[in-house]
């Protein structure tokens, strides 16, 4: 079902290294005490995909070396990534932050094609980088905040054999890339596991410069792009009804790039909410099995309680997408998806625990089409046990 051999003991580093590089995009930052701890799973009842897995802890402190001084940190046993925020550091309206992240395995690189793992052209990666941010707010006194958000910095990365990697695969050498985004933000959503509340409307660009590009693989049959340029756009919503416990959300991300190569492109599928800051999740489908150069991405859910206390719940949602492929990558044009899920959570917050299913309609596999998918996510939050204690 999952990668065997030297593989399995990265599966929880891959995927946390997708959502340590999720909130380096946020509106502001974090004003909120937070104390998480995020597990997640995700297999393929058919077929062997990527590990889908991930499992952290975040920590975010506003006033944690002075009042104006915030922290925020995730952490797993090899790899931490870390932002120190100074809030109204230019002017009443701008923070700034610096962010460091660094460890082992956060650039494995896993190559899919047409629903097949390729093992022998899959390899680890090693690295870390430092960025800088600012957070601007470009509305103040409005209720609902818009917000310019600018970063830029740099990330190594070393590269090396897996254990089923091909003797005659050449791997590419260390790189460094430079990096700058730019976004602009209206209102937000928080980072935790399917937030009650939550709406966001966005628009983002962002370069890279590889200072080495190069060529690899099987007789030099693949290159790394000088400069990959990556946009997009992302709107959502999510509501929770508090008379009938029901919730809703919806949310449509449309992504393109320029020069774009294995390492730049844009990954969907899969069902993990917290690997990312903009989620591509398709169920069914294993983790980021599709590589794109340009897609529309819509996501859907609704759910509703099983019982009067509203401790359980149960969930039906839905994602499609429209994908123009990398290069070497191509299949069919549509890839769509639906599951279902039960929830566990009590009034106090503390704890959430979600097992779901998932059927990938279009997911290439073993000739044919379709695929199931089964998984569990998980979060414990400890400031919220806190306050119920008090």
């Amino acid at each position: 079902m999952h990668l065997t051999n030297g593989f399995n003991g990265r599966f929880l580093t891959f995927s946390v290294m997708c959502f340590l590089t999720a909130f380096h995009c946020g509106a502001q930052v974090d004003p909120e005490q937070r104390s998480l701890l995020e597990v997640g799973y995700d297999a393929s009842l058919k077929g062997q995909g990527p590990p889908g897995v991930y499992g952290f802890y975040y920590y975010n402190n506003p006033g944690y070396f002075a009042t104006n001084v915030a922290l925020r940190l995730a952490v797993t046993p090899v790899y931490l990534d870390g932002e120190v925020g100074f809030k109204q550091l230019i002017s009443r309206y701008t923070d700034v932050g610096i962010r460091i992240d660094g460890g082992g395995w956060g650039d494995d690189y896993y190559e899919v094609r047409q629903g097949k793992l390729i093992k022998a052209e899959s390899f680890y990666g090693d690295g870390g980088g430092v960025s800088a941010l600012i957070y601007q707010l470009l509305n103040p006194g409005m209720q609902i905040p818009l917000n310019l958000v600018a970063q830029g910095g740099f990330h190594y990365t070393t590269y090396t054999t897996a254990d089923q990697t091909s003797s005659s695969f050449v791997l590419p050498e260390d790189q460094v890339d430079l990096f700058t985004r730019v976004g602009v933000r209206l209102a937000g959503k928080e980072p935790v596991l399917f937030p009650d509340l939550g709406m966001e409307l966005s628009v983002w660009y962002e370069r890279q410069w590889r200072l080495d590009s190069q060529t690899y693989g099987f007789n030099n049959d693949r290159s790394i792009s000088p400069g990959v340029n990556l946009y997009w756009v992302y709107a959502g919503m999510t509501y929770g009804f508090t008379n009938s416990g029901q919730e809703v959300s919806l949310a449509l991300t449309a992504g393109g790039s320029t020069d774009a190569d294995r390492f730049g492109a844009w990954r969907l599928g899969g069902m993990l909410p917290l690997d990312c800051e903009y989620p591509l999740m398709i169920p069914g489908y294993y983790f980021e099995e599709l590589t794109a150069q340009r897609f529309v991405h819509l996501y859907a859910y609704y759910e509703f309680p099983l019982v009067r206390s509203r401790l359980f719940k149960f969930r039906f949602e839905g994602a499609t997408a429209n994908v123009s492929y990398l290069p070497g990558f191509e299949q069919g044009p549509w890839q769509s998806g639906a599951g279902c899920a039960l929830i566990m959570a009590p009034k106090s917050k503390t704890f959430k625990i979600i097992l779901r299913y998932g059927y990938g309609f279009n997911a290439v596999r073993d000739g044919g089409t379709g695929s199931q998918s089964i998984g569990l996510l998980f979060q414990y939050d400890f400031e919220a046990r806190k306050k119920n204690a008090e």
